[in-house]
């Protein structure tokens, strides 16, 4: 086996949703993609591969009302991290801004240079975000694409740990070098990154609000509630029947006494990938120990939102919470 490359280019392959917009042809000489960037909304390309053309021009009259992103790096226990940083759309010289930390889904996944656009997961909530004064910044820790092998599997049985540690080396970056208040920080994820948003607030107090959307709060149970159980044993390394240790370690339901952070849970009624039962688990644990908490389930929705009423609300319902702890 070997890797060629065919391509290389500021822009994302744009994904509607969880999943790249890519389609080959059956010979694997031609390919349409859509492709984006934070500056250049989505068209679609075509032709043979490393060779594309654009195709459309549907979408040239949009105006990024956004901050303009900066791909940063830092280094963490001998890896090198790279991330995205979205400042709020206006930034005034010698004022401070909150800062929300959005991580990826996952676990295997990455953040590109992509237009913020899409609500189906968390796209369009870095453009509401940064239009309403905070900087968001989009980290891609050990076990995200995009370096290797290696780096993508450095969180096998290690969910929460090495990659969480990366993403505070990030958080401590970005509040050195820009004009970011610590006191202000918020974090937020869907899927893999609902689960890291839950774990976060349980092993740090540094977060003053949290949106965890289709976490996953208990990894024991949710072993049995979800459909897509096949992707687990290779990431922890057995099944939770032969080794049940290795899933509570990572379980946030394990730490529940340690949170403070104020904390809004999120999930789609009929999901099956992170059962809404998950975020049910977590934010009773909340309410039972008097952290500050509010659920929301929508109903008729799974893993990705279809219905466009319940996308912006969604993202109203996070960009609020934020507000409400963070401003």
């Amino acid at each position: 086996n070997s890797v060629r490359t065919i391509w290389k280019g500021p822009e994302g392959i744009h994904a509607f949703g969880n999943f790249p917009n890519l389609a080959l042809s059956k010979d694997g000489k031609f390919a349409a993609a859509v492709r984006s960037t934070y500056y250049s909304p989505p068209e679609v390309f075509a032709g043979p591969l490393g060779k594309w053309h654009q195709f459309t021009n549907n979408n040239t009259g949009f105006q990024a009302n956004w901050g303009k992103a900066e791909s940063i790096e830092w280094t963490n226990e001998g890896f090198n991290i790279q991330g995205w940083l979205v400042p709020p759309a206006k930034v005034e010289p010698g004022k401070k801004y909150p800062m929300v930390v959005l991580i990826h889904g996952g676990p295997s996944g990455v953040t590109t240079s992509e237009w913020p656009a899409s609500a189906g997961m968390s796209r369009a909530i870095i453009a509401a975000l940064s239009a309403r004064g905070y900087y968001v910044l989009l980290p891609n820790p050990r076990g995200s694409y995009g370096q290797g092998e290696e780096f993508t599997r450095a969180n096998v049985k290690d969910f929460g740990g090495g990659d969480l540690r990366d993403i505070l080396a990030g958080v401590d970056i970005a509040t050195k070098k820009y004009p970011i208040d610590p006191a202000r920080l918020g974090v937020t994820g869907w899927s893999y990154g609902g689960y890291m948003t839950m774990w976060t607030v349980t092993q740090t107090n540094r977060f003053r609000a949290a949106v965890a959307g289709a976490g996953i709060a208990n990894w024991q149970s949710y072993y049995g509630q979800n459909l897509i159980d096949q992707w687990m044993v290779p990431f922890f390394g057995a099944s939770v029947y032969d080794d049940p240790g290795v899933y509570e370690k990572s379980s946030p339901i394990r730490f529940i006494k340690n949170v403070k952070t104020p904390t809004l849970v999120i999930a789609g009624e009929r999901d099956a990938e992170c059962p809404s039962s998950q975020s049910y688990e977590f934010w009773h644990a909340l309410k039972t120990l008097g952290v500050p908490t509010q659920l929301i389930v929508y109903p008729d929705e799974g893993h990705l939102f279809i219905k466009p009423a319940h996308q912006v609300d969604r993202m109203e319902q996070t960009v609020g919470w934020f507000d409400k702890y963070l401003k």
